[in-house]
């Protein structure tokens, strides 16, 4: 059905600021980075946390957008042929509008609640069901309030069964949820300790959660969970119930683990089935006993079950970008393609600006709902707005849209029938210096691609968790007066994360200011695409030509390193160039210090600079017994800085707090903040009053595993000895990975198979080895952590005798970054 502004305004209660004309509508959208179509689009200028969607209207404007919804007044006089509907609450307006689109449906739709499992159970299901109904689902796990509303709006005509998931963190919010679902079926899939910050027991949570099914004639559920099993007996809705109990509708008889697959044998009206799935997890069978549930519902035939279940493949729940061949950029998305999840992909790959060159590998979209005109020219105008130089698409129904692909501009343009075909000609193309999405339905195989493009790597690896670096700099966001800015600190190859991949990330949720170590440093970001402010803090005689070159900002901190760039810039008659200085207050290492001030004041006045920032370091802002020294710190600054100020004819910034100042030291935000290693998971103030997420996990594997006797002996020099019978496992890690040697001879451990294995002997160049005596079901090959989430950089670096810092700019560069966002 087609939508026109005028109607939206009626449905969603509100007042045109501005008429210019009925446009029609066929995009909702809440982030002005992922505009693709404007003529069509409605933007929703939603309140964020610091930053009001408003502010990013006259950009949208510039870019072709005509239609916007807003709850504060503004003024429309550069906006005269723009529509702009003003009401109380843009996120209630999104989510009336796409309530009243629901309810023109008459089909069935599936919502899907608990704690994990989610999106997984909603991918199954597609996989499951596609060959018998055309689906529309959420995107990827687009289950929030603004995620709901924006998976729904794409239901349209042609579907016939909708799947949506729907996810909670505090009280009062399910009830919205179901109003835009409006599920027909209902699935809860366990109940476990996410997001239970905002409840008081389990109980309150699930009574939450299963508000979703106020209206639904169906919920399938796990009985073995008492808790939600005796909720859903209290609601009135039919149930269908899975469980070991014989008196559950799907009665689970027994589940046979073998190495690779595991048998689930069941009992349902009377009958025994027997299904493999090609999944040993617990988490898995569970999720598969779910999708089994649903599909007897649906009425699937038993043979079709015992067919369709063992082909279910793994869910990628992120999107990987890694190192590739040819000095290229891979993200790895062929798990599936359809258009929602196309756009999140090419969202992700607008942010990479490490290659001028964007290459697309996609295959036949499948089950689209749409005819393939419709369909592949809205592909084309996607890539052609995301300034996509090549399009490699895979399959016959892509390679028979080569006339409309052409007309939408994309530079280069080859198509294959198969993978096998593009296999084939694998080596007649060339891959060099260019950010490649490989982008595949199931059936075409696009591993097999990915193994091509991709740079074999060791098995040692460091992941990169870019949604927890986001989620934490929100955190910290959210301490920040609104006006604060942020300074992210990518020194030190961004504290071992990688510079530039970081960078690429900041700089598109739109940090103020990013921060280096030296100038080449600075320069490898120009180089990739980054174009945000950038100071240096270490710059030298020898860097002033690239400063130049590359608009990087130096620190000033001494009159010799003053002299010498104020003599360059005027031998270059170069004026007004952008420096920060840097004020000694009590660290001790580097700034001008206070009886330095007056001389400092009388050579800015006849100096090239400008100044863009004033600053200071604190030594011990962490430290509660010395927030004295802090406090006198801030002092010395201050005075400094109101001197500088009172002979300068124009405004600077003025920033001293670090991570650990902006938890502990409000008062000290001044104009910015840097932000260092908070952003990357670690509370230097041990505070524990943010939710932080840490964003680095190294792992490695088990090289081989040996038997050893009483007495026998590991590693160089024999340090190891085995105190009895013990089972020693060499890990593909050593101390040129930057694992530290002190963790050697049981100082250190690691994290195999959910225990800790103690380090035993001492630490080679390539190797550790650790006792997994005692720990059951460990195979060569098998995943080893490091550090991460199951065992925390903090603790490895206490047992190192050392600072979570060191371990993480510790690690060697010869480890390969993996960077994805879920």
């Amino acid at each position: 059905m087609k939508y026109f502004i005028e109607h939206i305004n009626k449905i969603v209660g509100g007042s045109f600021e501005n008429f210019f004309q009925n446009d029609p509508i066929e995009h909702l959208l809440t982030d002005s980075r992922k505009l693709i179509f404007p003529a069509t689009t409605l933007f929703f200028a939603l309140k964020g946390p610091r930053r009001n969607g408003d502010l990013f209207i006259k950009d949208l404007y510039e870019r072709g957008v005509r239609n916007f919804i807003i709850d504060n007044k503004i003024s429309t006089e550069k906006f005269i042929n723009a529509n702009i509907i003003l009401v109380d609450d843009v996120l209630n307006a999104l989510q009336e509008l796409t309530a009243y689109h629901r309810l023109q449906f008459d089909i069935p739709v599936v919502g899907i609640t608990g704690s994990n499992g989610k999106t997984i159970v909603k991918e199954w299901l597609n996989q499951l069901l596609e060959d018998h109904y055309n689906i529309v689902r959420s995107p990827r796990s687009y289950n929030s309030q603004t995620g709901v509303p924006l998976s729904v709006w794409q239901m349209n005509e042609t579907n016939n069964l909708a799947i949506f998931e729907a996810g909670i963190s505090q009280k009062n919010e399910m009830q919205k949820l179901e109003k835009i679902i409006k599920p027909t079926i209902g699935i809860f899939t366990n109940i476990g300790e996410a997001h239970g910050e905002n409840f008081k027991n389990a109980d309150e949570k699930i009574e939450e959660k299963i508000k979703l099914f106020n209206n639904a004639g169906i919920i399938i559920y796990p009985a073995d969970d008492e808790k939600i099993s005796k909720a859903l007996q209290k609601k009135s809705n039919k149930l269908f119930s899975w469980g070991k109990n014989k008196s559950t509708d799907v009665v689970i008889k027994q589940i046979l683990k073998e190495e690779t697959n595991t048998i689930i044998e069941i009992n349902y009206n009377k009958e025994n089935l027997s299904i493999k799935i090609p999944f040993t997890d617990n988490a898995s069978i569970e999720n598969a006993i779910t999708c089994i549930c649903v599909l007897l519902h649906f009425n699937i035939s038993f043979a079709d079950i015992i067919n369709k279940l063992p082909l279910l493949s793994s869910i990628a729940m992120r999107l990987e970008l890694k190192s590739g061949i040819n000095q290229c950029s891979i993200i790895n998305d062929s798990y599936s393609a359809d258009l929602s999840s196309l756009k999140i992909a090419l969202d992700f790959l607008e942010q990479q600006h490490q290659h001028a060159k964007r290459t697309v590998i996609l295959s036949d979209i499948l089950q689209s709902g749409k005819n393939d005109d419709d369909l592949y020219k809205e592909v084309a105008a996607s890539l052609q707005q995301k300034k996509i130089n090549r399009l490699i698409g895979i399959g016959k129904k892509i390679s028979a849209q080569q006339k409309i692909f052409e007309q939408h501009h994309i530079n280069e343009i080859i198509f294959f029938n198969s993978t096998d075909d593009f296999k084939k000609d694998f080596h007649q193309l060339i891959f060099r210096d260019e950010t490649i999405l490989i982008k595949g339905a199931r059936i075409f195989e696009f591993e097999k691609i990915d193994q091509l493009l991709s740079e074999q790597i060791h098995q040692t690896v460091l992941e990169i968790n870019l949604n927890a670096m986001l989620h934490n700099l929100k955190q910290y966001q959210q301490l920040l007066h609104p006006q604060t800015r942020i300074m992210a600190m990518v020194k030190a190859f961004a504290y071992g994360s990688g510079s530039y991949e970081i960078a690429n990330v900041l700089q598109f949720h739109k940090v103020d200011y990013l921060a280096v170590a030296y100038t080449d440093e600075g320069v490898e970001l120009r180089k990739a695409g980054i174009n945000m402010p950038i100071m240096v803090m270490n710059a030298d005689d020898n860097s002033f030509d690239a400063l130049v070159e590359f608009n990087l900002e130096p620190v000033i901190y001494s009159f010799h390193l003053f002299n010498l760039l104020d003599k360059f810039l005027k031998k270059e008659a170069l004026q007004q160039f952008p420096v920060h200085i840097e004020l000694e207050t009590g660290m001790n290492r580097l700034g001008f210090a206070k009886y330095e001030t007056d001389d400092l004041i009388n050579a800015l006045k006849n100096s090239s600079f400008k100044i863009q920032s004033v600053f200071s370091h604190l030594a011990a802002s962490e430290e509660a017994q010395q927030d004295s020294f802090t406090q006198t710190q801030s002092k010395i600054f201050i005075n400094a800085v109101d001197k500088i100020q009172s002979v300068v004819n124009y405004n600077f910034l003025k920033h001293i707090a670090n991570s650990a100042a902006i938890i502990r030291h409000k008062d000290l935000q001044f104009d910015m903040v840097r932000l260092g290693i908070g952003l990357y998971g670690i509370d230097s103030a041990a505070s524990h009053t943010l939710d932080l997420k840490e964003v680095s996990t190294l792992k490695s594997t088990i090289a081989q595993i040996k038997h050893l006797k009483d007495g026998e002996t590991v590693g160089y020099n024999r340090k190891g000895i085995a105190d009895g019978n013990k089972i020693i496992a060499t890990v593909r890690i050593g101390y040129a990975d930057g694992y530290p040697r002190s963790l050697g001879n049981g100082n250190g451990k690691m994290w195999v198979n959910g225990h800790l294995a103690p380090v035993t002997g001492s630490i080679c160049m390539d190797m550790t080895m650790i006792d997994i005596t005692g720990i059951a079901d460990v195979h060569e090959g098998d995943e080893v952590i490091i550090f991460g989430n199951e065992l925390s950089v903090e603790q490895v670096a206490q047992w190192a005798q050392t600072i979570a810092y060191e371990i993480l700019t510790g690690v060697s560069q010869r480890v390969k970054r993996i960077y994805f966002e879920e």
